[in-house]
């Protein structure tokens, strides 16, 4: 059958999961923590990303407006307020509405996370008090400062945008 009209192109990454390879594609978010983007959907709301941390402790806590999908790729970490532990391999959804406070371990050298978010999520201190917000549109902003300081250009973000 013919495309339909109006629809958006495929997005194809080959080793998308190569987490190794092709380090200018990381983003440095904080100390200790990078993310690369593998889909940036401005038109819809939503971003899938890797997130890399390489620090023990409190990452951060917030509270999503939308579904998230998380797929451990390596590592570990936890949230404060729940009893598991996610490790390399397991996947966990976060509903919206939910705050929580991501850990990783003293025992965990590097966490490297999928993660597909819907919509965004507010940072806030431990009285749920708003200290700032993420979302498709501050990673695509992020990664455009960083491929345009790498010497990649701003036009190389442009693959991940839909």
């Amino acid at each position: 059958m013919p495309r339909p009209r109006g629809i958006r192109p495929d997005l194809f990454l080959s080793g998308a999961l190569d987490l190794d390879a092709d380090q200018d594609a990381w983003v440095p978010q904080a100390d200790g923590v990078w993310f690369r983007p593998l889909l940036l959907s401005a038109s819809e709301g939503y971003y899938v990303n890797l997130l890399r941390v390489t620090k023990a402790g409190v990452l951060s806590r917030h509270r999503h407006s939308g579904p998230v999908h998380a797929l451990v790729l390596r590592g570990t970490w936890r949230y404060l307020e729940h009893d598991w532990i996610a490790k390399a391999g397991d996947y966990a959804f976060e509903p919206p509405g939910e705050t929580h406070t991501l850990i990783v371990p003293d025992n965990c050298s590097e966490m490297i996370t999928l993660f597909h978010v819907s919509g965004g999520y507010v940072y806030v201190d431990p009285q749920g008090v708003p200290l700032g917000y993420e979302d498709v549109f501050t990673k695509l902003a992020a990664a455009s400062r960083h491929y345009e300081a790498r010497g990649l250009g701003t036009s190389f973000v442009e693959q991940f945008v839909r």
